[in-house]
């Protein structure tokens, strides 16, 4: 049972229906996360810029997938992760990168892998990185561009992945074949 409301175009304050309406149009439905942000218009439309920022910085497919993926599974956010693996699907992103990132196990690209490493430091430090880190991560072919793009991402998914807990978010039915829990 859901703890905050999921609202659609007809229920939501009016400052979001506008937002739920692109949601719908972008993703052929409103995901139930947008349905629960709907409930304080500048959250939903913060995260939807957020989203617009991350997909838009200098991460491929594949980085936006590891950032996304490293932080939903260190917060445990049982709806993130299921919609992100049906995202990267999507995305066309290697089936062994998300497997990966969902059994927290090192990927097998080193780039990738200090990529994974970096997103988890921050997350995990609250962004007290230490200085022989930050070397690592930029020995691996990243910049300071690359950090500051981590913390964008990061912005978003403390967005979902908190409403989530706290709503108890549905899992969107095309995602529920990839349900997960945290080991």
């Amino acid at each position: 049972m859901t703890s905050l409301k999921v609202h659609n175009i007809e229920t939501a304050p009016k400052g979001s229906k506008a937002l739920l309406e692109q949601s719908q149009k972008e993703n052929g439905m409103i995901p139930g996360l947008h349905g629960v942000l709907a409930g304080a218009p500048g959250i939903l439309e913060a995260y939807q810029t957020l989203h617009k920022l991350f997909t838009e910085s200098s991460f491929d497919k594949d980085e936006l997938t590891v950032v996304w993926q490293t932080i939903n599974v260190e917060h445990a956010c049982h709806y993130c992760v299921p919609a992100h693996t049906g995202i990267a699907k999507m995305m066309k992103v290697d089936d062994t990168i998300t497997e990966a990132l969902r059994n927290e196990t090192p990927l097998e690209n080193p780039k990738l892998e200090a990529l994974r490493t970096m997103t988890l430091t921050i997350v995990r430090n609250r962004g007290h990185v230490p200085p022989k880190d930050l070397e690592r991560f930029y020995a691996a072919g990243y910049s300071e561009r690359q950090v500051l793009e981590i913390i964008l991402g990061l912005s978003q998914k403390i967005i979902s992945n908190y409403t989530n807990h706290i709503a108890n978010t549905p899992i969107d039915a095309p995602f529920q074949k990839f349900e997960w829990k945290k080991q």
